[in-house]
């Protein structure tokens, strides 16, 4: 039974901010669920994850003919089982991972903070405070859970949720949102959320929710294919099985039949693809780490390698997260010249504590020469006036803040006095004439300077975005600044399409969202929760999105993307969620981090092919065996010849190669297009062998023979195929593998149980030979004409969608 059921509902006091709750209502509220006690992790345990990895249909196939072959004690051809436990181990050390990442995520730190109860402040764990509860917050406290200033006042820097820099004051009765920093002030607030309802902690659980390291497409590919071939090897088991050991005039002893048909069933399912796979994706995630780039999810490496749309913030990826004070433009150089500017600067920053970034650039500007004139009166910053004061007795009384809001009604009559610098947040130092208070009288200030700031753009960025243009990615800006600055911050990057800007707070309803993502290149005044709507959208018009972030406010979108990249020098929360940590913060890592994913897709794109020929002709020729009675023409040593030089030793150079080509099209299609030619080329070839060799009367030993010549040559045929264009390295490997085929066919026959061909044998494989390229050629065209026909078809559809 849920604990909240055992319980009656406890009714919400207004407690006395003087007095606080009794102990019998803190007793009554720990008994009821209403502390502040983080909700339990909603992943899967450790038992799950292994359970789910273990007992897939991939393993039960070799599970049953491991079993099968331990029965008539065939141990030394169960190495197949080792495959399938790497590729589980591999599995579940990814799934625990992510889990054990995820789970320590947390937003609101634990600690202790001092409760008012019966009248006496006390020092209470977080984690001990309950509903209803009187806290006392001051400067440098984080907010544990959401609550009602009740006494007091106190600045606010709620960056780490919402992405604003700028401090919030909070007045008596104004909300408190979990998660959030106290910078200056103190109060006594009620707690109104806590635990699991608070606004923190039900962010962390919507990052958490569902939380596993999920298939990428090729993954999901391969797995499909392994289940439906392993379906069919069910019936095809038991038939061949019968075949051997039962039906056959020359029936084969048990043991030797239960070899011969667990060698056709293991040689029909691709599992050294899979391995090879995840292998080859562990490998690039070793040579990202070498770049200083943490990949936390290896089927991450994938998605990036089909990404076209890459999300990315202002602060932080664009710019350097600081800002810095780029220009003093004076507005009245007779009374106030820069001199006196300057003065009044230091005077106005002398001393401060900053708590925003604007802050800290106006104090290193100007704050730390020091001043003489002392304040008699302060106002800080507050996100509803947008403006600060200092009054300095006879030396004036000055405000720093947004000209809009200083200006009021004025701002119009000297706007373009004020002037313009492209990306750059303006701050108006003006002189007022009088005492000011939260409603100016706006024809009491005398405009002075206008104070650019700006953040700096990467010296990397213009390049970075430069090439992912030039790859077909397009990038969107997604910040919580205004969007006109942000667009023109974009521009400044070199970013295309920067001119073209939305508000989102303009956005409400899902087609709005959808729209936007279409029309639009940058997108200001974003909340945490409609940036995850914004990468929804793109989702939702067919791109693959890849997010960048580095705080709390980015925990979600980084969660919904395809992929999400934190920088390390961001939120820990944002570094947990994400799948991949650049751990130097350096968006020019970036193109490095596609280009792996790319090359690792292309290349296991085309080791895939290789592996399928003989998957394929291993299946069909297994079908027509049962079918038409004639016998499997193949032994296991030889086999081992073809798929070592044709697909192991090709696949393991291809794999190493650069290719940073755009990856294009659903990998299995891309793999099944190559591999098909070649495999029904296999098939036809053999068949046509083998009713030569009938209609011959020839030996059985020519069909061994004749079949081992097709299937190498088809193979090298396939790898010429998949190896275009070709590079030096391609043609090295193409003629070695050539070489090395006639070589051990010509010089060691009798150590793959083959036999010399005699001249009329010779001739026949000759012409045999010879045919396999044209045979191969024509089943390329038919596959070529049949992908083309579909994909003008599915640009029609997309068309007309």
């Amino acid at each position: 039974m849920d604990k909240k059921t055992e319980f009656p509902v406890l009714p919400v006091v207004q407690a006395d901010p003087q007095q606080g709750l009794s102990p019998a209502q803190v007793r009554a509220r720990l008994d009821g669920g209403l502390s502040n006690r983080s909700p339990n992790s909603n992943t899967r345990t450790v038992p799950q994850i292994i359970c789910e990895n273990l007992f897939t249909f991939f393993n039960l196939i070799f599970l049953v003919l491991g079993v099968a072959l331990a029965l008539v004690g065939s141990f030394k051809n169960m190495m197949f089982l080792l495959v399938a436990a790497a590729n589980a181990g591999i599995g579940i050390f990814q799934e625990v991972r992510a889990k054990r990442a995820v789970d320590k995520l947390t937003l609101v730190a634990a600690g202790t903070l001092t409760a008012i109860r019966d009248g006496q402040p006390v020092s209470v764990p977080t984690d001990q405070l309950v509903r209803d509860d009187i806290v006392e917050f001051a400067s440098g406290d984080q907010i544990c859970a959401d609550a009602v200033v009740r006494s007091g006042e106190l600045q606010v820097n709620e960056s780490l949720l919402t992405g604003e820099p700028d401090a919030i004051v909070k007045h008596p009765g104004d909300v408190l949102r979990s998660g959030s920093f106290v910078v200056a002030g103190r109060c006594r607030a009620q707690l109104t959320q806590v635990g699991p309802e608070s606004y923190a902690a039900r962010l962390a659980t919507e990052a958490k929710h569902n939380v596993r390291s999920s298939k990428s497409e090729m993954m999901r590919s391969l797995s499909r294919l392994i289940t439906v071939v392993g379906i069919a090897l069910i019936p095809l088991g038991v038939l061949l099985f019968y075949k051997h050991y039962a039906s056959s005039q020359q029936a084969l002893p048990l043991r030797d039949s239960i070899e011969s048909t667990v060698a056709a069933l293991v040689g029909m399912i691709p599992e050294g693809l899979y391995l090879l796979t995840s292998i080859a994706i562990a490998a690039s995630c070793l040579k990202l780490s070498k770049q200083r780039v943490l990949a936390q999810d290896m089927n991450c490496i994938e998605t990036l390698a089909h990404v076209d749309v890459l999300c990315v913030d202002k602060t932080g990826t664009i710019t350097e997260p600081g800002m810095e004070v780029t220009d003093v433009h004076p507005l009245d150089t007779e009374r106030f010249p820069y001199e006196r500017i300057e003065a009044i600067l230091a005077a106005f920053y002398s001393g401060e504590q900053p708590d925003n970034e604007t802050a800290r650039a106006m104090i290193a500007q100007f704050g730390s020469t020091g001043s003489d004139w002392k304040a008699v009166r302060r106002i800080p910053f507050s996100s509803e006036t947008k403006w600060s004061a200092a009054d300095f007795g006879k030396n004036g009384c000055y405000l720093v803040g947004a000209p809009e809001f200083i200006l009021g009604p004025r701002y119009e009559d000297v706007r373009l006095q004020l002037g313009e610098l492209g990306g750059c947040r303006c701050l108006l130092l003006a002189a007022y004439d009088g005492k000011p208070a939260r409603d100016l009288d706006h024809r009491a200030v005398t405009p002075i300077a206008a104070i650019y700031l700006s953040n700096q753009i990467r010296p990397d960025a213009a390049e970075t975005f430069r090439y992912f243009a030039s790859q077909g990615v397009s990038i969107r800006v997604i910040s919580g600044d205004n969007p006109l600055t942000v667009s023109q911050v974009a521009a400044r990057a070199g970013i295309r399409d920067a001119e073209r800007y939305v508000d989102a707070s303009t956005l409400k309803t899902e087609e709005d969202y959808l729209r936007a993502v279409r029309d639009y290149t940058v997108f200001g005044r974003v909340t945490p929760e409609q940036k995850r709507h914004l990468i929804r959208a793109f989702k939702a018009v067919g791109r693959t999105v890849a997010m960048t972030g580095d705080g709390v406010n980015d925990v979600l979108a980084l969660k919904e993307a395809d992929c999400g990249i934190a920088m390390a020098s961001g939120s820990q929360a944002a570094s947990q969620v994400a799948q991949l940590v650049l751990l130097d913060s350096q968006f020019s890592a970036m193109p490095g981090i596609l280009g792996e994913g790319r090359r690792v897709i292309n290349n296991i794109q085309r080791a895939a092919a290789l592996f399928l020929v003989k998957n394929i002709f291993s299946f069909a020729f297994t079908i027509l065996t049962i079918l038409l009675g004639i016998s499997y023409p193949l032994q296991s040593i030889q086999l081992t010849l073809i798929s070592s030089l044709t697909i192991g030793i090709p696949s393991f150079f291809l794999a190493l190669e650069p290719n940073y080509a755009l990856v294009e099209g659903k990998f299995l299609r891309n793999v099944v297009r190559r591999a098909m030619p070649g495999g029904l080329s296999n098939v036809s070839m053999v068949l046509l062998a083998s009713c030569i060799v009938s209609a011959m009367n020839l030996p059985d030993s020519a069909l061994d023979m004749f079949t081992v010549w097709i299937l190498a040559t088809v193979g090298i045929f396939t790898l010429y195929h998949v190896s275009r264009p070709f590079t030096r390295l391609r043609i090295a490997v193409l003629v070695t593998i050539s070489a090395a085929m006639i070589f051990s066919l010509l010089v060691f026959p009798g150590f793959f149980e083959l036999s010399l061909p005699g001249r009329k044998t010779i001739a026949l494989l000759i012409v045999l030979l010879l045919a396999c390229p044209t045979v191969m050629k024509f089943y390329l065209l038919i596959f070529d004409r049949r992908m083309a026909r579909r994909d003008r078809k599915k640009e029609q559809k997309s068309e007309k969608t």
